[in-house]
């Protein structure tokens, strides 16, 4: 019997509702880790219900078939709008999109299998019946998951594979792990102190609670340990560190430090244009901070080259690469940017903040050599040749130190776990287990994903967007190119780069998934 897939699909909502779905962030599952080539949700629930669903054609005299084919069609624009769908609960409660789109892959099941279909949408246990001899999903190739995933959302099994370990643990992440603590309520202690029995944690929104709780916790014991290295300015909490990378002039006469700076602007915001202002003092330069239409100088770098501000000399990009792989590229910080009432504020650099920051000392580093690829990782052929010459000393501290609490807050989640009753059965993650000990490493799981996300807003080939006066993560495209002004962000902060921001991100997430 020919699907609905064969004859034909309503391709303009499905394009449609495709494309939309790059602009979707918050509660999105294609933001709970990065996936170069993510297919999107709303075509593959789409082939996926069209695949299973019988065309009316098969069925029906040709009129008739005509107008449910046109039903079919109608479900199917709502069964790939993100809106309808982003809420479990409600997608799958009464008159949801998904228990509809579950009714008729049942009904086509049934008439397949000779059996009795269910009665309506409502028969939710002769609907489950008939699911389970569906035919099993496979996805060997399943990158980040996609497939999987919206086939666990319609009732289907589904099998996924992948050779790139980062691509199993986000399979493992969006489909399996959810699925094992669904209905599981948080462990926490904060809130087993006023927890209700009435109290329920559909899905793996119990988790979601975990690790936003443990993930607020680590925060406040990474502040601990290393919050010196990020003072407030004026009573304000800074948000980013804006900094130029510099190199000697090569004008032998000069040999000033010249800062290398794509753009001198902090805020493109009709109104509110704020820019760095470069001005040299005694051989040196110095930076302010100006309001107004346009900076003076637009930057001191391109693709071209540079040019030294103290004496007006042409740099080539020869000279910075003989220099960096001396190892003689500095750095001086140009701007702070801080979170005040009004929003943003900009201040001019100091030399306490710069002392702190290029002060700092890191116990340990990634010292391993990324490929030689001019085409894609540039930094190499500018000195910059291991992982670790990629982060500022600062970063690379607070990086190891949340690196270091997920393991133990995931100590902290097993002895809570055991507190609360889960099973002491030792069997980890990886063999299936789902007591205090898996659901530990389960929690560590996305806590480790926010580090991911954290580590894509804190190195040194991040920059500041003024057009939206935030930091830009490192990866806008499938490559790491040299950047010569960047942005620090506080990890402590509240805004873009911020550790609460990256969890917030993972738990939303994570609360969205159907399983």
């Amino acid at each position: 019997m020919r699907k609905l897939i064969e004859v034909a699909l309503p391709l303009e909502a499905i394009n449609r509702e495709s494309a939309r779905e790059k602009s979707i962030r918050h509660g999105h599952p294609s933001t709970l880790h990065l996936w170069w080539a993510r297919r999107p949700l709303a075509s593959a629930r789409a082939v996926l219900f069209a695949s299973l669903v019988d065309d009316p054609g098969e069925y029906l005299p040709e009129e008739e078939a005509r107008r449910e084919r046109q039903r079919l069609f109608d479900l199917m624009e709502r069964l790939v709008d993100w809106d309808l769908v982003k809420d479990p609960e409600g997608a799958e409660g009464e008159n949801g999109v998904i228990r509809e789109a579950r009714y008729e892959i049942a009904r086509s099941l049934a008439r397949a299998l000779g059996e009795a279909p269910p009665a309506s949408p409502k028969d939710e246990e002769r609907i489950e019946a008939l699911l389970e001899k569906a035919p099993p999903v496979l996805d060997p190739f399943a990158g980040g998951g996609t497939i999987p995933l919206e086939a666990q959302r319609l009732g289907l099994k589904a099998y996924a594979s992948d050779l790139n370990p980062v691509a199993v643990l986000i399979n493992k992440a969006l489909v399996e792990i959810p699925a094992r603590f669904a209905g599981q309520p948080p462990v926490n202690p904060g809130y087993r102190a006023k927890a209700q029995a009435t109290d329920r944690f559909p899905r793996a929104k119990g988790l979601a609670q975990d690790v936003r709780h443990y993930g607020a916790w680590m925060r406040e014991e990474a502040r601990r340990r290393i919050g010196h290295l990020y003072p407030d300015l004026e009573g304000k909490r800074v948000i980013a560190w804006l900094w130029a990378r510099t190199v000697a002039c090569p004008n032998p006469a000069c040999r000033a430090e010249a800062p290398l700076v794509r753009s001198f602007w902090l805020s493109k915001k009709k109104g509110k244009e704020v820019f760095v202002v470069p001005e040299v003092q005694e051989g040196r330069v110095h930076f302010r901070v100006e309001r107004g239409k346009e900076p003076p100088v637009e930057g001191t770098v391109n693709r071209r080259g540079g040019r030294c501000l103290v004496c007006g000399a042409p740099i080539s990009l020869d000279h910075v690469r003989k220099e960096g792989k001396a190892g003689r590229l500095g750095a001086r910080l140009m701007a702070v940017v801080t979170e005040g009432p009004g929003g943003r504020n900009y201040h001019a650099p100091t030399l306490e903040h710069e002392e702190v920051a290029k002060g700092a000392v890191p116990w340990w580093k990634p010292d391993i050599e990324f490929t030689k690829n001019s085409r894609h990782m540039t930094p190499w052929v500018y000195g910059l040749e291991s992982f670790s010459d990629l982060f500022t000393p600062r970063q690379l501290v607070a990086l190891t130190t949340f690196a270091d609490l997920v393991a133990e807050a995931r100590e902290q989640v097993y002895r809570d776990a055991l507190e609360a009753g889960l099973p002491d059965d030792g069997l980890p993650l990886a063999e299936g287990g789902r007591g205090a000990r898996a659901y530990a490493e389960a929690a560590g799981v996305y806590l480790a994903f926010g580090i991911s996300k954290l580590l894509d807003r804190s190195s040194s080939l991040c920059v500041w967007d003024a057009g939206w006066v935030k930091i830009a993560h490192v990866f806008n495209r499938q490559a790491l190119p040299m950047t010569w002004d960047y942005a620090e962000a506080n990890p402590f902060g509240e805004a873009t780069g911020s550790w609460e921001g990256m969890v917030e991100w993972v738990a939303k997430a994570l609360e969205a998934l159907p399983a």
